[in-house]
């Protein structure tokens, strides 16, 4: 994986940090630093739930929760968060930090990276796009739609 690691309990403050930075960059509630903190220490030892940080000290990451699925044998990896500070972006961060989810999934025996992108953001989609990633399933001539309900 070169620059990108897997984070440790010991790292959960510096992924908390950089989910809130993300969050607040993009105007998105955070439950903050602290409560992040204290939900990565006790996820991160697990294999559910998967950080991968970029650099030293940290500039990017990538959050991948795993789940098994009728569909496939392995696991299915939800890409749940990729990012990577302002002043960091155009140098293949990304590329990497995503690079190294598939190489995880694939090492777990997984066959797919799922990912949800919000319809205006058009630079994520087409980062996404050029990584190979279609919003359409193969065969369909309608675009997959993610719901949620959250309370």
């Amino acid at each position: 994986m070169g620059e990108v690691r897997r984070a440790g309990p010991a790292d959960a403050g510096i992924v908390a940090t950089l989910l809130d930075d993300f969050n607040t960059e993009f105007d998105t509630p955070t439950p903050g630093v602290e409560v992040l903190t204290r939900r990565l220490t006790e996820r991160l030892p697990g294999d559910g739930l998967v950080a991968l940080l970029h650099g030293d000290p940290p500039d990017g990451l990538a959050v991948v929760s795993f789940r098994p699925n009728a569909w496939f044998d392995g696991p299915v990896a939800l890409l749940d968060e990729l990012y990577v500070r302002p002043d960091r972006r155009g140098r293949r961060i990304g590329h990497a930090l995503l690079s190294a989810v598939e190489a995880l999934a694939a090492e777990r025996g997984g066959r797919i990276v799922e990912v949800n992108v919000d319809g205006e953001d058009t630079d994520a989609r087409r980062f996404y796009a050029a990584h190979g990633y279609a919003f359409i399933e193969p065969g369909a001539t309608e675009p997959s739609y993610y719901y949620a309900k959250e309370w």
